[in-house]
């Protein structure tokens, strides 16, 4: 059974930093093996991920097969129903309108001093997006990753999606053509991560690497992080529900366990201001896990992570929200925009009753590659801004240089840094002669 807590209890302080510091990944240490693994490929090169590549997805591949031919794209591609190339359509269409609103804007102005001052924005020159694969094969993280990457105007995308045992996904390489991406490899595993960021003969090498993966998959991406940049450390889905009584709560049942079918590291808590309510959705839970297909799954999940607390109101609620700081947020209450000016960290907040997280998986619009874990509470989801840099601009006129001139060359003796406070100093002189 999930956790049950009440704040009107005398012990609820102790049992909620419990569960904030319950530890939900895998413990298995697979940092070494990683190390290895990234030291023969860039040691090896392409030799190194083909024998991994057989090892670990049973493919036997040559250098030369490793890259989807545009031939056996549209192949595929050709396999997927209309209903579905319909809605990754229209899926595609809506992240893609949303995510062309982050697109930063140049800007440069003139001080008084006649100082010229601003900032440029530019993309990464090449990105590399990892797709799991085997059974969490996603095609919606396809469209995540690659459209706001270009958007933001990335010249190349890579995509790295493993095939185990030669399985292909349909779905998967046609959201990779409609996102624009032709560029796929049918590897995966800490090798792909390697071959990405040190390149091979067959690879050449990328500047910024995103996407989620397996515990292999993320230690590769954390110890090839300053090689190239990546976009974060992503562990165990999670969701937490903010509900009043006046739901159905077979839905917020449902809500919770759309998370939980994703692993049995997931996490789903549900918060609510009604006892009577708390019980409600717990029982439904119980009852939609008798006929989910994935109950194998979602069942320990719910067992073993998921929390139900019951508050003395809403505020309340927001404030453990905070501590929380989950990745996805429902608020399903009579005033859910007003809830959400209380809420300061979380990684994608749905808005009432009829916004499940679920429509953000897929078609809703924002970026599902969200910050776990607790990290919301210094990071963000994925976003076009992820693919860019900014390159900061400024210059000096003479009369601008006499003007705030002197101070960094104070400053810059106090530093010792002579050469520092010459190369301001040997301009001043001459603008003074």
């Amino acid at each position: 059974m999930p956790v049950f807590l009440s704040t009107s209890e005398a012990d609820f302080e102790a049992k909620f930093t419990g569960l904030l510091g319950a530890k939900r990944e895998d413990s298995v240490d697979v940092d070494d093996v990683v190390a290895g693994i990234i030291a023969d490929v860039r040691g090896r090169g392409d030799a190194a991920v083909l024998e991994l590549t057989k090892r670990f997805d049973r493919l036997d591949l040559t250098a030369e097969a490793m890259r989807f031919t545009a031939e056996e794209i549209e192949a595929e591609c050709a396999k997927v129903s209309a209903e579905d190339r319909a809605a990754l359509e229209l899926a595609a269409e809506r992240i893609r309108n949303y995510h062309a609103r982050q697109k930063p804007e140049d800007a440069m102005w003139e001080e008084p001093t006649g100082a010229r001052l601003g900032w440029r924005w530019t993309p990464v020159s090449a990105a590399g997006l990892y797709v799991p694969g085997g059974l969490a094969s996603y095609p919606s993280s396809v469209l995540m990753n690659a459209i706001p990457a270009q958007v933001a105007g990335v010249e190349r995308l890579v995509i790295c999606c493993p095939t185990p045992d030669g399985v292909v996904n349909p779905l998967v390489l046609l959201a990779a053509k409609i996102s624009g991406v032709t560029e796929v490899y049918r590897i995966g595993g800490a090798q792909a991560v390697a071959a990405l960021a040190y390149g091979t003969a067959t690879i050449a090498p990328v500047d910024k690497i995103t996407g989620p993966g397996n515990a292999f998959v993320a230690a590769a991406k954390r110890r090839v992080f300053g090689r190239v940049g990546i976009d974060m450390i992503a562990g165990p889905s999670e969701i937490l529900v903010i509900a009043d009584r006046d739901n159905n709560p077979d839905w917020i049942a449902l809500d919770l366990l759309s998370q939980a079918e994703h692993d049995e590291s997931a996490q789903s808590i549900l918060i609510t201001d009604d006892a009577g309510f708390a019980n409600d959705v717990a029982q439904a839970v119980e009852k939609r896990l008798e006929t989910l297909e994935r109950r194998a799954i979602a069942g320990p999940s719910w067992r073993d992570n998921g929390a139900v607390i019951v508050v003395r109101d809403l505020a309340e609620a927001a404030t453990l929200s905070n501590r929380v700081a989950p990745e996805h947020l429902e608020l399903c209450v009579a005033d859910p925009e007003g809830l959400s000016q209380k809420i300061t960290h979380a990684g994608a907040i749905f808005l009432g009753q009829y916004t499940p997280e679920a429509i953000g998986d897929y078609v809703g619009g924002p970026n599902h590659v969200l910050p776990t874990a607790r990290s919301a509470r210094f990071s963000s989801g994925l976003s076009v801004l992820d693919f860019m840099k900014r390159t900061t601009m400024a210059q000096m006129t003479p009369a601008a240089l006499r003007a705030i001139g002197p101070s960094a060359v104070r400053l810059a003796t106090s530093e010792s840094l002579q050469a520092h406070g010459l190369s301001v100093q040997a301009r001043l002189d001459q603008l003074n002669d």
